[in-house]
């Protein structure tokens, strides 16, 4: 299994930005899966920010990110997305997603005060 994140960047507070996740690879059904997006602030750990469930039945944010950020998937294209807006430069970090016990490499994002 295979994950690749993008629309990471350089963005000012109270913008927004729009994260991609493509899942690849021997993968019967991209449904089998709840999907996670994690994020790595700078000097900290990875951390889990946001999950939809199989099927998106339901979903889950952590405190931080709670009424700003939505989590979506779109099993038939095999893609996650994280919608993020009103952004904090504490938002700032490195953001993977995770499906099947696998992450992808992350992408960037940057929000400036």
């Amino acid at each position: 299994v295979q994950l690749t994140e993008s629309g990471g960047g350089l963005v000012q507070a109270g913008g927004s930005l729009r994260l991609s996740c493509v899942i690849s690879g021997t993968v019967d059904s991209v449904s089998a899966s709840a999907i996670t997006w994690y994020r790595r602030a700078p000097g900290q750990q990875r951390e889990p920010i946001a999950v939809i469930s199989h099927f998106g039945s339901s979903t889950n944010y952590a405190d931080s990110v709670k009424g700003r950020f939505t989590i979506s998937r779109d099993d038939a294209k095999k893609m996650a997305y994280l919608q993020m807006n009103s952004l904090k430069p504490e938002d700032t970090g490195v953001y993977y997603c995770g499906a099947f016990g696998f992450w992808g490499q992350g992408t960037q994002v940057t929000v400036s005060s």
